[in-house]
């Protein structure tokens, strides 16, 4: 039985999304035969591109290569598909032993009581402090992060260099070089609708409390409703509105742009000198085989440098319910030793949340290394904001680039703010 465990091989297989009614589904199954099989698990994520789920697979195979009576299989849906899918299995009592969790799902479910406690895993104690302030909630931890993401922005250094410009280091600069291209009736950023906007907000609007390390302060009394989250949001989405309005981002082009696939595929064309998205598609714009170099760098958006965002990321928690708990906490713990970390997190051009952990080898992305070792970090989603601050800023953003004014966002923000109170 070990002998046939230790060959098993995997398949890939793309059906419909029958939850959804739209996406793509990946199903990752052994040829093992589930009936010699002591334990059957699943695991369900959003993982879906080819290449995240061949690292997913290597880490599968070698857990069951360890653990011969655990049959594992992976299915991934992409996108919101998966968190609205996640919801549906979760509320029906039909989760699945080991799933992955974003800030806000990780918010509800917890609550809920379905998260089951991971602070006993052998790993914890390797997980950096930053990152353990993060995944602690009274003394009990939920989920675990395989990776620390970073959004940036893309620049085409050949188009840069053939127009007379340079990567911006600040603000001016930026806006320098976004009217330049402008003015040559070329749109300079390509921006789709989820992550571009609400990281540009995020950064900008929280660089500050990060720098002078108030956040803690400052999002306690968001929490308790002493202070209204649009003081300081406000100044982030103006500064997309206004690229918005100066023509630098098209907000129409925007709306319908999808994040990490139609961006990638404008960008690649060579025709845009910017994008904004996450580090992680590096690897996958490279893949790409674009006529030119390009660079990833921290957001420009201070008047004297630039801004880190960063995200705990790929998290992974453990249905309370399972029927297999003992065994899906064997595998999370697995999971995140260091070897199974540092190969994931280098797939995904992203980097280890793990003491001593190297950051990704990807060549295009080592100003996002630099930024994360020595600059000015703000995190996405954190945790100890109590808010849905991902679901928020993805529909503050639709609003923005479907022509709302700004005041009328900050006063929705503010209004979902006091109803989750």
């Amino acid at each position: 039985m070990r002998r046939k465990v230790a060959s098993a091989f995997f398949c890939l297989v793309f059906a419909a999304v029958l939850l959804t009614g739209c996406g793509s589904e990946n199903v990752v199954v052994s040829n093992q035969n589930q009936d010699e099989a002591k334990v059957n698990m699943t695991f369900f994520g959003n993982k879906n591109e080819p290449e995240n789920v061949t690292v997913i697979e290597e880490i599968i195979t070698d857990f069951m290569k360890e653990n011969p009576d655990v049959r594992l299989s992976y299915e991934s849906l992409k996108g919101a598909e998966y968190f609205t899918a996640l919801e549906k299995r979760m509320a029906a009592g039909k989760g699945d032993d080991v799933i992955m969790v974003n800030h806000d799902t990780a918010l509800a479910l917890s609550q809920k009581g379905q998260l089951a406690d991971l602070s006993q895993l052998n790993s914890i104690d390797s997980f950096t402090d930053s990152m353990l302030s993060q995944m602690e909630e009274n003394g009990k931890i939920y989920w675990v992060p395989t990776t620390v993401s970073a959004f940036g922005l893309y620049c085409n250094e050949d188009l840069l260099k053939e127009h007379g410009q340079k990567i911006p280091d600040n603000l001016k600069e930026w806006e320098s070089v976004c009217q330049y291209f402008k003015d040559k009736g070329i749109t300079p950023i390509v921006a789709n609708n989820d992550i571009s906007i609400k990281t540009l907000a995020i950064g900008e609007g929280f660089g500050s409390l990060y720098h002078e390390g108030r956040q803690r302060e400052v999002f306690a009394k968001i929490n308790n409703g002493e202070e209204a989250i649009s003081k300081y949001l406000r100044s982030g989405f103006s500064l997309a509105k206004r690229f918005i309005d100066q023509g630098y981002i098209d907000a129409q082009k925007a709306l319908t742009t999808e994040k990490t696939s139609d961006d990638l595929e404008e960008f690649v064309t060579g025709k845009y000198p910017f994008m904004l998205t996450g580090g992680w598609a590096a690897g996958r714009v490279k893949a790409m085989e674009p006529k030119f170099a390009f660079e990833v760098v921290s957001y420009p958006v201070r008047s004297d440098g630039t801004v880190l965002v960063i995200n705990a990321d790929t998290r992974l928690s453990v249905n309370e319910d399972s029927p297999n708990k003992d065994e899906a906490l064997k595998f999370v713990e697995y999971f995140t030793q260091k070897d199974s970390i540092q190969k994931f997190a280098d797939n995904q051009s992203s980097f280890s949340p793990l003491k001593g952990g190297s950051p990704s080898s990807t060549e295009e992305i080592q100003p996002l290394v630099d930024a994360y070792q020595s600059g000015w970090n703000v995190i996405g989603s954190d945790s100890l904001l109590e808010l849905p601050i991902w679901e928020l800023t993805a529909e503050a953003t639709e609003k923005l680039l479907s022509g709302e004014s700004v005041d009328a966002i900050m006063e929705w923000l503010d209004n979902q703010q006091g109803s989750v109170k």
